[in-house]
């Protein structure tokens, strides 16, 4: 009679102890080749994109304000040399709404060497021109090309769009001129007046220069904090490295010593949360106890309904009774949680103090995660430099702008050079042909929205790579220790660089796989988070309610693969199998230990939580009083920080 066989079960079949294994299979193959293939020509033709945008794009269009042309101000070698600021003919052009959407204002903008520094109207210089030119020697420096006498009308002045009718004192933001705004007595003046004529018979107040003033103030906000983040880190960047190389000796101390403090750790601050809760329950209680005399205490917070005083509500005697109760309740179930799980418990401190001594024979994987921050900042790198060449792509694009907004050509392409000639100027008075983007009619400027969108997928795809190989070296070399018998004698020389090898040489393609995996998750939460500020004023009520829904599934499921991943790449450093093997069987051995590998996942992350608020304490407050000069006697530190907490974020 033929033997019944076992069904297989839910958590998949123990795995057979081996007293033969003796750490990471050695002899192993190749991995998931095709995914490495595809990953491989993904990395060249990433390669390819970063070369192409270099050839096609110039930087320098982001470092430099552009004229009406799409000629740099201020640039080296050219005309505008000496002209670095960008002047606006009407600035009272810039609230028209196509501000927003051309990101340009639609006025003429020329280059000048210096910003207007009083009153004047292009009348007003027709008449004193007679009596002092030195009066339109000043002027015409605002004008698009020398003009040695104002011999034309105000209304030809106007269509050729030659001078502006006026000009005010202004000052240099961001390399652009911009109102001189002053407050006198509470009132907004510009120049001590709070109105002035424009140059073409309408008397202006400050609120509207204000409003045309703030409207591309929001084009350029993000830029001038971009360029200050900058400064700041030139400024900075020693002491920032100062700072990340005594924070890394601090935790490998920190890690070093866990052996002999990981039990303290945990231990104190149990016990110290379960006096904290004690004190709030006995502060509970004296709190109910001294309200009981208190008019109007026995109410219940159904009598007094909702208020928007919240003080209210702590006269009640029933507030504090709920507090008290969900306290004790709380205090239970601590103190049930460590009485039930003591013995799990003590394991995981012992597996910490374990993990310990292993870095102390392992000393290499100390320096690891150098290796590890230095890929991760070239691929930043690249891509960065990637992403502005490609924005900067392309040749001269010219589009048609009108104050109003009015004319039925808004926003067409047009030729600066013979715009005056052509019927749309006749048919849209007022209408202007200005610098708008750089791009082009080539195959490559019709995608570079394509190239962007794969520049970002292919910069996710390869940080993901590099924490992985960073996680599956680890976790070979931390085996090599684990199943080493008699310690230190029987762990493999080099054990890092060994697992390092046998992860590039044989699992680049599983390790590929599973961070594709991750990058299309990401992408996906990205292209959410672009739809969401895209369609943020067309959305009703259910929309939002479905895309909020979306964007926490895939947040759960992004921290759900990252988990499995983890430890795929442990399984496929100790055996050597492809990725969705290794990730199966990972996935089987958390099911039958899910209940230990939750609290030694917690006991751990508490404990490193608690190593890392001790190292970034004791930086984030070196660095602030470094940075904000309250320890100057002592040691100097920079004094021209447009925000100190730019270097104090990455110390810390």
């Amino acid at each position: 009679m033929a033997k019944k066989r076992k069904p297989p079960s839910i958590k998949g079949d123990s795995t057979t102890l081996d007293p033969d294994f003796k750490g990471p299979i050695a002899n192993r193959g190749c991995t998931d080749v095709l995914c490495c293939i595809i990953f491989i020509l993904f990395i060249i033709g990433y390669i390819l994109l970063g070369l192409i945008a270099w050839v096609h794009g110039d930087p320098r269009r982001v470092a430099y304000p552009t004229d009406s042309k799409g000629h740099f101000c201020g640039q080296k070698g050219t005309p505008n040399e000496n002209k670095s600021i960008l002047f606006y003919f009407n600035i009272f052009s810039c609230t028209s709404p196509s501000v927003l959407i051309n990101l340009q204002c639609p006025t003429t903008q020329i280059c000048v060497s210096k910003c207007p520094e009083k009153f004047l109207t292009y009348v007003e210089m027709q008449f004193p021109y007679k009596i002092n030119k030195n009066s339109w020697t000043y002027y015409s420096q605002f004008c698009k090309s020398p003009i040695v006498r104002p011999a034309k009308s105000l209304s030809q002045i106007v269509m050729d769009d030659d001078c502006p009718t006026a000009i005010f004192p202004s000052k240099p933001f961001l390399r652009r001129c911009f109102p001189d705004f002053s407050t006198k007595n509470g009132t907004l003046t510009v120049g001590n007046k709070t109105t002035f004529e424009d140059g073409r018979g309408r008397i202006r107040n400050m609120m509207e220069l204000r409003a045309a003033a703030n409207n591309m103030n929001k084009i350029l906000d993000a830029k001038a904090i971009g360029m200050k983040v900058f400064e700041d880190y030139a400024t900075t960047w020693y002491w920032i490295l100062i700072g990340l190389t005594i924070a890394m000796l601090l935790s490998w101390m920190f890690l070093l010593l866990l052996r002999f403090t990981a039990g303290l750790f945990f231990w104190v601050f149990v016990v110290g949360v379960i006096g904290i809760i004690g004190y709030g329950i006995w502060h509970c209680y004296h709190e109910y106890s001294s309200l009981r005399d208190h008019p109007n205490s026995h109410l219940t917070i159904y009598d007094v309904g909702f208020r928007t005083d919240i003080r209210m509500y702590f006269q009640l005697r029933q507030t504090w009774f709920t507090f008290m109760v969900i306290l004790c309740v709380l205090e239970v179930l601590v103190i049930l949680v460590l009485i039930f799980l003591r013995d799990r418990i003590r394991i995981s401190i012992a597996l910490l103090k374990e993990g310990s001594k292993a870095i102390g024979y392992v000393p290499s994987t100390l320096i690891y995660p150098v290796l590890t921050f230095f890929f991760l900042s070239v691929c930043i790198c690249y891509w960065a430099v990637t992403a502005v060449y490609l924005a900067t792509s392309g040749v001269p694009i010219y589009k048609i702008v009108t104050p109003g907004g009015r004319c039925k050509h808004e926003n067409r392409t047009c030729n600066p050079e013979i715009f005056n000639t052509t019927e749309i100027s006749k048919a849209c008075p007022g209408a202007q042909c200005n610098f708008a983007f750089y791009g082009g009619n080539s195959l490559y400027h019709q995608h570079i929205t394509t190239f962007q969108i794969f520049n970002v997928f292919v910069f996710l795809w390869l940080i993901n790579f590099v924490i992985a190989l960073g996680q599956c070296a680890l976790a070979g070399a931390f085996a090599s220790y684990y199943w080493a018998l008699k310690k230190p004698d029987d762990i493999p020389p080099h054990p890092l660089f060994t697992a390092f090898g046998r992860a590039i040489r044989y699992h680049t393609g599983s390790l590929a796989f599973g961070s594709l995996i991750l990058a299309l998750i990401q992408m996906f939460r990205i292209t959410l988070e672009y739809l969401e500020k895209r369609l943020k004023d067309t959305q009703n009520n259910i929309s939002k309610f479905l895309q909020n829904c979306l964007k926490c599934c895939f947040w759960c499921l992004e921290k759900v693969v990252k988990f499995l991943n983890r430890n795929a790449y442990v399984m496929i450093a100790i055996y050597g199998k492809n990725f969705c093997r290794s990730a199966r069987d990972a996935f089987d051995l958390l099911l039958r230990n899910i209940l230990k590998v939750a609290i030694m996942d917690k006991v751990t992350d508490f404990v490193l939580v608690l190593g890392k608020l001790l190292v970034v304490g004791c930086i984030g407050v070196l660095a602030f009083l470094l940075f904000t000069q309250r320890i100057s006697i002592i040691i100097e530190g920079p004094t021209s920080l447009n925000y100190y907490w730019i270097p104090l974020l990455w110390k810390i």
